[in-house]
């Protein structure tokens, strides 16, 4: 039986059984909920070894818990930004990731001011949408803003922020610069400062969504050709070292995922993209993690349309990482 708690609580104060009326928000907690009975987009899973528990986030800003990667409580909002900064009061997020790193925790997330509007291109209003960085002591936070204001430019729509440390020992954000903008996205990296709390240089583009073989669309004279949208990067190393990064796009009006390899083994590339998608029709944005057992997982999410509208499930697949390259396997129910 599924059990139901309304609980005026953040999530770090729910799991840690503390009661605290400010800094507070509404939400329905509910506890034994099966991973697939959860809608969520763009799931990210922390198998964390501290706690000897999973942290699941991704769209909206929410996060979920378990013991099991089978039954989860929650949601709770864990992201506390600040009502001045240039997210203003009530930000959208998505694709929310939870990293560690020296010893903290964080917070890799998409935040859009929609009250902010900084272009408009073939009649597209585009809103003030970056990726942005919070950190936490723990794992379902509470994660708070750091010192530095803006990690990307003001003027670009950035999304789906990853993180990955180079082999030059650097820390990296790897986002898409979207294609609402560009209008043939991008995946690009730019250098994190030591700790994480903002950005140094500019960015570069590592690949195009026209590099892409598999992801296809008709533009508006109907003839085909590769998608413009880039999405939900995200970085791995085979048994061998090679390094790789799964994203998605779509073929046609099918949500897909693909991968692509880097020739220097760095996030410069060269990045060559294989032929095929490797996850079936209608699941992407995913990410790979080792659960507490030592397996190998992808989480990602199913995309369908019910009654005109998308929605969005988190499963797991199994993987193998053990050669050069990735092979996705079977559905893994826990």
């Amino acid at each position: 039986m599924l059990k139901k708690l309304f609980l005026i609580i953040p999530c770090f104060l729910f799991f840690s059984s503390v009661l605290k009326a400010q800094n507070s928000w509404k939400h329905e907690i509910r506890l034994n909920i099966p991973l697939d009975s959860i809608v969520l987009s763009d799931p990210f899973i922390l198998a964390d070894h501290k706690t000897n528990m999973y942290y699941m986030t991704g769209t909206g800003g929410l996060l979920w818990k378990s013991k099991d990667l089978k039954y989860w409580d929650g949601p709770c909002t864990v992201a506390k930004t600040d009502s001045n900064s240039w997210m203003g009061p009530r930000p959208m997020i998505w694709a929310a990731e939870i990293h560690t790193y020296k010893d903290k925790y964080y917070y890799f997330a998409t935040f859009t001011n929609q009250s902010v509007k900084i272009d408009t291109v073939k009649g597209n209003i585009i809103e003030r949408r970056a990726s942005h960085v919070l950190v936490s002591d723990k794992p379902d936070g509470p994660f708070i803003p750091m010192k530095d204001p803006t990690y990307l430019p003001a003027d670009k729509p950035t999304l789906d922020g990853t993180f990955w440390i180079d082999t030059d020992g650097k820390p990296y954000m790897v986002y898409c610069y979207e294609w609402l903008q560009n209008w043939n996205g991008t995946i690009e990296k730019i250098e994190l400062k030591p700790d994480l709390s903002g950005t140094l240089g500019e960015g570069k583009i590592l690949f195009r969504a026209s590099d892409s073989p598999w992801s296809r669309e008709k533009d508006e004279k109907g003839n085909d050709g590769p998608n413009k949208v880039t999405d939900g990067p995200y970085l791995f190393h085979t048994a061998t070292g090679r390094l790789g990064m799964i994203w998605t796009s779509w073929v046609y009006s099918v949500y897909t995922q693909g991968v692509a390899y880097s020739e220097s083994g760095t996030l410069d590339g060269p990045w060559i993209q294989e032929k095929n998608p490797i996850t079936p029709p209608d699941y992407g944005h995913g990410m790979l993690f080792t659960a507490l057992n030592g397996k190998q997982l992808m989480a990602v999410h199913s995309h369908k349309v019910i009654n005109g509208r998308f929605v969005r499930n988190p499963h797991l697949f199994e993987v193998d990482l053990s050669g050069d390259k990735l092979v996705v396997g079977k559905p893994y129910i826990p």
